[in-house]
């Protein structure tokens, strides 16, 4: 039988999803590999890989993806790794650089600038600005380092009243439904003890590993988070 090949994100947040894949008898019939979230969603588009953890975004470039597990990387306001980092106040910006890792949250800040804080500014990928995107584990511990700290799932959250979803696991084809039913269940055991993640990971000053992995970060896909979903989506394409 043909290996399901999987790209799964390398970031903190997918630790949980991965130690239950890794514990599961479905590690028996994939071919894992872990990269950012760029270059997870490039290989399910190019189709190097038959399923990923997409950033949403890219759900766009995915002719007929199928999200197939109840689970995804998501928070219920702030998620504490996805952030507008400033040296002003966010009216006062006139520059973005955005993060090269994530079309996702590059998308996200943008949104909320057009729409909620209800400003322009000058979008740029290199240099000095007054503003910057940043996200994943690159963010840990640097909050007190930065004047101005703006947690997009927060601002989000006030924006539409929803939780948000960073990213979903999809799929560019159909899947066995009894590949399926045992991958959601390796996930769903992943997420059921978090924090067990904690001791393979090196300390930070200033960051809570526990608390991110337990509170900040929700991993159930639900109904407002499709909902999310499907309103970020139609902003997103008209920026």
């Amino acid at each position: 039988m043909q290996k399901i090949k999987i790209s799964a994100v390398s970031y903190t947040n997918t630790l949980p999803f991965l130690q239950g894949i890794k514990s599961s008898p479905i590690i028996d019939e994939i071919d894992l590999t872990v990269d950012f979230p760029a270059e997870c969603a490039r290989k399910v588009i190019q189709d190097e890989v038959d399923l990923g953890i997409i950033p949403i975004a890219a759900l766009i470039d995915i002719p007929n993806y199928r999200i197939i597990t109840d689970y995804c990387i998501g928070s219920v306001g702030a998620v504490d790794s996805v952030f507008i980092f400033a040296d002003k106040p966010i009216e006062d910006i006139k520059t973005l650089r955005l993060d090269k890792e994530s079309r996702t949250s590059n998308g996200l800040a943008r949104i909320l600038l057009k729409y909620f804080w209800k400003i322009e500014v000058e979008i740029i990928t290199e240099g000095d600005a007054d503003a910057y995107v940043l996200i994943g584990d690159r963010t840990f511990g640097k909050k007190d380092t930065v004047n101005y700290v703006y947690d997009l799932g927060h601002y989000w959250m006030e924006y539409t009243g929803l939780p948000f979803a960073y990213a979903v696991w999809a799929s560019n084809k159909v899947l066995p439904e009894g590949f399926i039913a045992t991958f959601n269940k390796a996930l769903a055991d992943g997420i059921s003890h978090p924090a067990d993640v904690i001791s393979a990971l090196p300390p930070i000053a200033n960051f809570d590993y526990k608390y991110y992995l337990t509170q900040s970060l929700n991993f159930h896909l639900d109904t407002k988070k499709r909902k999310a979903i499907d309103k970020y989506l139609e902003l997103f394409q008209s920026l």
